[in-house]
């Protein structure tokens, strides 16, 4: 018999505690939700190999599938630098360290939408 759907939150916390649980590094939670249409929660996280990133990645769509979330992309296992797991309300994002570094995902989505950057605030007192 199938599970019924979970929540985004349910989601998000059981994705977390598989990968914290199989020993993911530097796991970050961001809520999207307003930021973003693609998704509610975005978590990043890092493995120590490209064997660990692929079995994170494996523990983490079995847990969630297991759950009743529905996996409706999977990127990256061929190469094991970066693995997408795209479930519809959430997406994970399991990195080898180097690639994360590259990508810097944490500081593009960790971004405060409400408040205005350096550069728009110098923009609107310019305008006075």
């Amino acid at each position: 018999m199938k599970n019924p759907p979970i929540l985004a939150e349910q989601q998000t916390a059981l994705a977390k505690t598989t990968l914290d649980d199989r020993k993911a590094e530097n796991i970050v939670a961001i809520n999207l939700v307003g930021k973003s249409s693609m998704a509610e929660a975005m978590l990043i996280a890092t493995g120590t190999s490209r064997t660990h990133v692929l079995s994170l990645a494996e523990y983490t769509m079995q847990a969630l599938k297991e759950a009743g979330a529905q996996i409706h992309g999977v990127e990256g296992t061929e190469n094991g630098e970066w693995v997408l797991i795209d479930t519809g309300d959430i997406i994970v994002h399991i990195f080898q360290e180097e690639a994360r570094e590259l990508y810097r995902l944490d500081r593009l989505w960790a971004v405060n939408f409400d408040e205005p950057t350096d550069d728009e605030q110098l923009d609107l007192t310019a305008n006075l």
